[in-house]
């Protein structure tokens, strides 16, 4: 029953070690406490470190099919420092460097395309000084190395373009195909700026031949890291990609409506950077349109056009019903940054700094960079009574702990895995989503694999364990409720048979 270290697991549970498991389970999140401000922070790479190399069933199909890989393949192996992954410090540099390039990158696509350097320094002013791109920036969030990979693969882009694309775009290409397996915003980004890289090259005068060739070369890039993640997808859980199952459908105001949807993400920029960002970005849109049409030199301009292609997710996202959150908002940000910065360097030269000065100053008037009440600061902060709530269970557990294994729910209780890793627990102690055909065997049967069950009781309707013991008698047959706090509640298994 303590499957990290005994022998003694049923023999059905054994035979399943000898196959090849499923991955899909959630990003960890961790909260940390920090000058009083407890912070609900996705830790780059906790359950890629775990479970690829440490966990029950360790190896590469743990990267697994709905969380794309790479910040947790870039994090994987300076996590092995215990304190790196209980404190999240290389993740939090990762976070820093990535903001770091990002805002090299748009500074250096629009100075590349206009030599303005009042519209480089408001693009990358309106970013970096965003109080929840600030936030992102300083915690181990994914949404980082998307800025960074995408604002880089747009610059490389832009200078594989001026250069007269002559050759295969293998920086731009690449570096496209990084973003792609960092967020799935990068993938319909990716989609826009392929179209516009091919747009720019027919206005710099390329032949259609040669830019549908060449825009083919920069999006075999992309294409193929996809096509490779969706046939580990399929090999790891049996689907091409997943869709769905690990959200509960409660937007319904925005389920199946594309309008009410859109008007989600639209209120949700305006909360995280000010309307005045944003009215800026829509005439900085107009007149890189305008220059794209009026001028071969600055066409390329015109790229940063794709960044505003993030809001494909959320508004999808959101009529299938997921649940609105600020975070979504926040790569739109970079777009409105990039192109209200852009908008800046198409001015005329002597107006330049006015109008970058004045813009600057508005978007800090409507958001404080070190705004304590900044929404992605309020957003995180949601399970802090619940991370309080749950010590009653982290006691309890210590104080009874007997090697068996522990089955919780990584979709849901990841981030409460990660706590307990302060209390000397590690992840092969615990059975979860990403053990699959182990996980599948044990929502049957737990009291065959698991001397510990701790479910999430009350967060989004609760998860999968909570459903299925509201939905099956005999699911906690042979347990005990011992303890309970924060909406999760520990069960554990009776002695005997």
């Amino acid at each position: 029953r303590n499957l990290s270290t005994t022998g003694d697991a049923p023999e059905a549970a054994r035979r399943l070690l000898g196959i090849d498991m499923g991955g899909d389970h959630d990003v960890v999140v961790f909260e940390r406490a920090a000058d009083g401000v407890l912070e609900e922070v996705p830790l780059l790479g906790i359950e890629k470190r775990l479970d690829i190399i440490d966990s029950l069933t360790p190896g590469w199909q743990q990267v697994g099919a709905v969380w794309l890989p790479l910040p947790h393949l870039v994090n994987m192996l300076p996590v092995q420092v215990d304190l790196l992954y209980r404190t999240g410090a290389s993740a939090v540099a990762i976070s820093v460097l990535s903001t770091g390039v990002a805002a090299w990158a748009i500074a250096a696509l629009i100075l590349r395309a206009t030599g303005s350097r009042s519209g480089a320094t408001a693009a990358v002013a309106l970013f970096v000084l965003n109080p929840d791109v600030l936030y992102l920036q300083s915690t181990p969030m994914t949404e980082p190395l998307l800025f960074a990979t995408t604002a880089a693969s747009l610059a490389l882009i832009a200078d594989w373009i001026m250069r007269g694309a002559a050759r295969w775009p293998h920086a731009a290409g690449g570096m496209l195909a990084a973003a792609c397996l960092t967020r799935y915003e990068a993938w319909p980004i990716t989609g826009c700026a392929v179209a516009l890289s091919a747009a720019v090259l027919l206005r710099r005068g390329t032949s259609p031949g040669r830019a549908v060739v060449a825009s083919i070369e920069l999006a075999s890039w992309p294409t193929l890291v996809i096509g490779l993640f969706l046939i580990n997808s399929r090999w790891t859980v049996g689907a091409w990609f997943v869709s769905a199952g690990f959200f509960v459908p409660e937007n319904t105001a925005a389920l199946g409506h594309p309008l009410v949807a859109w008007h989600q993400v639209r209120e949700g920029l305006y909360h995280v950077s000010g309307t005045g960002l944003v009215w800026s970005a829509y005439a900085g849109a107009a007149l890189v349109v305008l220059t794209w049409i009026r001028s071969r030199e600055r066409a390329p301009l015109a790229l940063l056009l794709a960044l505003a292609g993030a809001a494909a997710l959320p508004w999808s996202a959101y009529m299938q019903g997921h649940p609105f959150r600020i975070r979504y908002d926040v790569p739109l940000v970079a777009a409105c940054a990039a192109l209200a910065g852009a908008g800046v360097s198409l001015l005329a030269s002597r107006i330049r700094p006015l109008a970058a000065t004045a813009l600057i100053a508005v978007a800090l008037v409507q958001a404080r960079p070190l705004d304590p009440r900044a929404p992605m600061v309020v957003e995180a902060q949601r399970e802090a009574a619940n991370k309080a709530g749950r010590r009653t269970i982290t006691d309890y557990l210590v104080a009874h702990r007997d090697g068996r294994t522990i089955m919780m729910s990584m979709g849901s209780l990841g981030h409460y895995m990660q706590d307990l890793s302060a209390a000397g627990f590690r992840i092969r102690d615990f059975l979860h989503e990403g053990n699959g055909d182990l996980w599948n065997f044990a929502v049957g049967r737990p009291r065959e694999l698991a001397g510990w069950i701790v479910i999430e009781e009350q967060a989004e309707g609760g998860d999968a364990l909570s459903r299925e013991a509201r939905n099956r008698a005999g699911f906690l047959s042979g347990f005990e409720r011992v303890a309970e706090g924060g909406g999760a509640a520990l069960y554990r298994a009776r002695e005997g048979k």
